[in-house]
């Protein structure tokens, strides 16, 4: 009896030193990755703390799994969770190089545009990224290496049951500190970094989850009534039209322009004397033009898709994935939609594939009449081709004539992508030298920029040509973000100044022009954003939008708010900037003062439950329930995108685009 109690000893010993070793490793690798590659403002002991210790409770947790298998088996399944666990790890790294951003669930579920990854995923991917891997590898050879003798004893359930309660023990204790030093984290928080920061990787990820299934029964259990509240809202909010602007382009053509990564940071910033972009910066000066130089981007995960979103419908975004993806059968009224009573014609053009972020779908819920993506496009070169699509001078070129197909009045979208991280351009077609700061995505921002300024002049001069331009208004509005705030010590020297919290919003300015012929222009230093874009341009087509749900307000109006609510819960307004935690003088770069400390409050409560209306109706697509007066609801069963017509030349084949997600 007491040899055989001694042998079970030793072999219980055999297999625990393996699991507690991983358990160390993983423990240790995600804090040193959460510490070094994501951006998380840890600030003071506790959070340190706790960014230290709150892998310990999951890591246990989830590896503890393999308690539960038989045999050797448990070895096998023990290598398997730490691979998966380690993959996670570095897929989240490696998207918040780019999006500054964490994988959520609906993210992970964008299937369609996985094989579009192309060469920024090359781009992103470092040598050092190996080490990622090492532990993998070794605890690999420890479970198949014959010299690590493997035994087949089963763990009991009361032996396992305390190692699952130590680690449940260690979460709810890191938990309860998370709470103390920030309240309601799982409940008020629209930032995921906050998550990650207090709860940790595999945490975060667990909460994504139920939060993401919780978002979409919203649907199934929604009613009219739901709709009453945020009706009363958007009613009592609504910016009254500017009588100088309204229906200023009234029976006039739409066309939006899209500056893909475009920040207003470009406009007049010279490279070595020289402009980045002369076109838009003439257009600026334009006397038909308005520019607004406090017009922020509020995209999310979705990043040009969400700016579409935005603009098409004044609804934000979602906080994880993209609407585009999870929410294309909702019911919308959007801009195409609205205008469809007007007589108006619409199309997208995208030199892309039409699947590509589920647009062949979602364009027909929004009432896009066309859409005209890659297939429409002929001749093609490899030198027409950049990673996301067609390149935008013979874009432009194949597009303008297609244009001229549309009955007018028309509205028109063109979706640019040459100007799209990482920013690679044939050396051949540049015409402005790279940047010298050794970031690599920074120094080739501006060749790209400077292409797109150069394809934008020339599709201007193609509207001349035609005749449009003169019965058209022009909307060129920047999508997002070019550069991450992982580039900010490159961006320190570009812009020649400290990137604090408040520069870093401000680098979040995304340019705003508004042409109309025969209406005067100039600049206006308005504080807005994309999902005010909506009813600016419907007042200036003479189209009254207070009876829609929208939750922006005409940019013209005195009775706009300024107030730029985005998609984490921060905002920025001309008095006070909220970023995480804290609020500061936009003009000084410091805290505010006590006495502003209320009124930032209040415009942090009022931005948190736009939001929660917004996501409502989305999540609960309560736009089914309420039609307003003499709007025709659509039906995406209506249009088809098939058989498209092809302009342009046909001597060469055309090439397929090579599309990376954005």
């Amino acid at each position: 009896m007491e040899k055989n109690k001694t042998a079970n000893t030793k072999t219980y010993n055999k297999y625990v030193p393996l699991f507690l070793l991983a358990v160390v490793m993983l423990w240790m690798k995600t804090y040193v990755s959460q510490k070094t590659q994501f951006k998380l403002d840890v600030d003071g002991f506790l959070q340190e703390f706790l960014l230290f210790i709150n892998p310990l409770g999951s890591a246990l947790l989830l590896l503890s799994l393999s308690l539960f298998f038989k045999g050797t088996r448990k070895y096998i399944s023990l290598l398997v969770i730490y691979i998966l666990m380690s993959v996670f790890l570095y897929a989240n790294v490696v998207y918040y190089r780019f999006f500054s951003d964490f994988i959520t669930l609906p993210t992970m579920f964008q299937t369609q545009n996985f094989g579009d990854l192309g060469g920024s995923i090359a781009t992103l991917i470092q040598p050092t990224d190996l080490l990622f891997f090492v532990d993998v590898v070794l605890l690999a050879y420890l479970v198949f290496s014959k010299r690590v003798k493997k035994e087949s004893r089963n763990f009991k359930t009361k032996t396992v049951l305390p190692v699952i309660t130590i680690a449940l023990a260690v979460s709810f204790f890191n938990l309860g500190l998370a709470e103390a030093d920030r309240p309601e984290l799982l409940t008020r928080g629209f930032d995921r970094s906050y998550i990650v920061k207090y709860l940790g990787m595999y945490n975060y990820a667990l909460y994504d989850s139920v939060e993401t299934l919780k978002s979409s029964s919203q649907r199934v259990l929604a009613d009219s009534d739901e709709v009453t509240e945020v009706l009363n809202y958007t009613k009592a909010n609504h910016a009254a039209p500017n009588e100088a602007y309204f229906g200023a382009a009234e029976g006039m053509n739409v066309v939006y322009l899209h500056l893909e990564s475009m920040q207003t940071f470009l406009m007049d910033y010279k490279l070595n004397g020289e402009e980045v972009t002369p076109f838009l910066n003439s257009m600026i000066k334009d006397q038909n033009t308005l520019y607004f130089d406090n017009f922020f981007h509020q995209t999310a995960q979705g990043k040009t898709a969400d700016a579409e979103f935005l603009l098409e419908n004044s609804l934000f975004g979602l906080s994880k994935g993209s609407a585009f993806i999870t929410k294309s059968d909702n019911t919308y009224q959007s801009a195409p939609a609205i205008l469809k009573d007007k007589g108006y014609t619409s199309a997208v053009f995208h030199g892309n594939n039409g699947t590509f972020w589920n647009r062949s779908e979602i364009y027909k819920s929004f009432g896009y009449d066309h859409f005209f993506d890659i297939e429409s496009y002929t001749g093609l070169t490899e030198a027409d081709m950049a990673e996301y699509g067609v390149m935008d001078k013979p874009f432009f070129e194949q597009s303008a004539d297609m244009l001229a197909t549309l009955p007018e009045p028309f509205y028109s979208k063109f979706i640019t992508v040459s100007h799209h991280f990482p920013y690679k351009i044939d050396q051949e077609l540049t015409t402005i030298g790279k940047g010298t700061t050794g970031d690599a995505s920074v120094d080739n921002y501006f060749q790209t920029a400077r292409y797109a300024d150069e394809a934008i002049q020339q599709f201007f001069a193609d509207l001349e040509q035609s005749g449009l331009a003169d019965n058209t208004m022009i909307v060129m509005y920047g999508d997002h973000y070019g550069i991450s705030d992982n580039h900010n010590k490159a961006m320190e020297q570009v812009l020649s100044k400290e990137i604090t919290p408040v520069e870093n919003t401000k680098l979040q300015r995304v340019p705003l022009f508004i042409h109309v012929p025969g209406m005067e222009g100039g600049i206006n230093h308005t504080y807005g954003g994309q999902i005010d874009l909506l009813p600016t341009v419907m007042h200036l087509l003479g189209v009254e939008t207070q009876n829609y749900i929208q939750f922006g307000t005409d940019l013209l109006s005195d009775e706009h708010e300024e107030l730029v609510t985005f998609r984490n819960g921060d905002y920025a307004s001309p008095e006070i900037y909220s970023i995480g935690d804290n609020f500061y003088d936009p003009k000084t770069g410091m805290p505010i003062e006590e006495n502003q400390l209320e009124q930032a409050q209040k415009l942090q409560q009022y931005g948190n439950y736009e939001l929660q209306l917004s996501d409502r109706v989305v999540n609960g697509d309560l736009l089914r329930f309420y039609t307003p007066d003499g709007f025709k609801p659509i039906n995406p069963a209506d249009y088809n995108y098939l058989n498209k017509p092809a302009v342009g030349p046909v001597e060469e084949p055309a090439v397929e685009p090579v599309e990376p997600i954005k």
